[in-house]
C-alpha cells in the first residue's frame, strides 16, 4: 500500500470494527438518541424499528416493526440495541420494550455522551442513557432502563432506580434517594437527603423539600 492506500484501509477497518446497533422508536427523542450515539463513536447504527413511521430519521431508515426484531439479532447477527423512546406519560411502554429486547438476546448498553462528567465511582445500569452536559458526581448509583437528559445534575451519594426518567436541567442535591419507574420533569430541584417512592410523576419546575410516598404526582 501507499501512504494514502493505508490511511483509507486503516479508516475502513476503524468503521467496520464499531458494534452495529438499532435503535427502537421513531419521535422525538429518537433523534436525540441517535446524537447520542454517535456522540460515542463506539456503534454503527445500522436502522431504527418502529411500528408505525416509514422512510428515514436523520437518514437512518426505517428497517422493520417489533415483529422483525427476533430476525434482525438472529440472522443479521446485530446483537445491540437502544430504546429511543422516552417516559414523559408513562414508563411502562420503555419498560416493556426493554423486557422484550432482552429476552430476545439483544446487549442493551449504557450510553453516556462525551459532553457528560461522570465521576469514576458511579454506578450505571444496563440501558440507560446519559445525554449531553449530564454532570453526575461521586459514589452515584443508577439504574438500568434510565434516561438522564441534558443537562441534569445529581449529585453526591444519590441513587437513582430502574426504569426513571430524569428530565432536562434537573437538578439532584447529595444522598437522594429516588424510587423505581419515576419520572422528575425538567427543571425540578430536589433537596439533599430526601427519598421519593416508586412509580411517582414530579411534574416540570417543581422544588422538592420533603419525601414523596410511592404512586404520588406532582403535577
Amino acid at each position: 500500500f501507499n501512504t494514502l492506500k493505508m490511511s483509507i484501509y486503516i479508516k475502513i477497518v476503524k468503521y467496520d470494527m464499531k458494534k452495529k446497533i438499532i435503535l427502537i422508536g421513531a419521535g422525538g427523542h429518537t433523534i436525540s438518541t441517535i446524537n447520542l450515539v454517535n456522540s460515542t463513536k463506539e456503534f454503527k447504527i445500522v436502522g431504527i424499528i418502529d411500528n408505525l413511521a416509514k422512510g428515514k430519521i436523520l437518514g437512518y431508515p426505517i428497517i422493520g416493526s417489533d415483529k422483525d426484531l427476533k430476525d434482525l439479532y438472529k440472522k443479521k447477527a446485530i446483537k445491540y440495541c437502544s430504546i429511543g423512546v422516552g417516559q414523559i406519560k408513562n414508563y411502562k411502554t420503555r419498560f416493556k420494550l426493554y423486557q422484550r429486547i432482552k429476552n430476545i438476546g439483544y446487549i442493551i448498553p449504557k450510553i453516556i455522551a462525551n459532553t457528560a462528567v461522570v465521576a469514576k465511582d458511579t454506578f450505571i445500569g444496563e440501558g440507560t442513557n446519559i445525554f449531553n452536559n449530564v454532570l453526575i458526581n461521586s459514589k452515584v448509583n443508577i439504574g438500568s432502563n434510565c434516561i438522564l437528559n441534558s443537562g441534569s445534575i445529581i449529585e453526591h451519594d444519590s441513587k437513582i432506580g430502574n426504569n426513571c426518567h430524569i428530565s432536562t436541567g434537573v437538578i439532584i442535591n447529595g444522598k437522594v434517594n429516588i424510587g423505581d419507574n419515576t419520572f422528575i420533569g425538567s427543571g425540578s430541584v430536589l433537596r439533599n437527603n430526601i427519598n421519593i417512592g416508586n412509580n411517582c410523576i414530579i411534574g416540570m419546575g417543581k422544588v422538592v423539600k420533603k419525601n414523596i410516598p410511592k404512586n404520588k404526582i406532582l403535577k
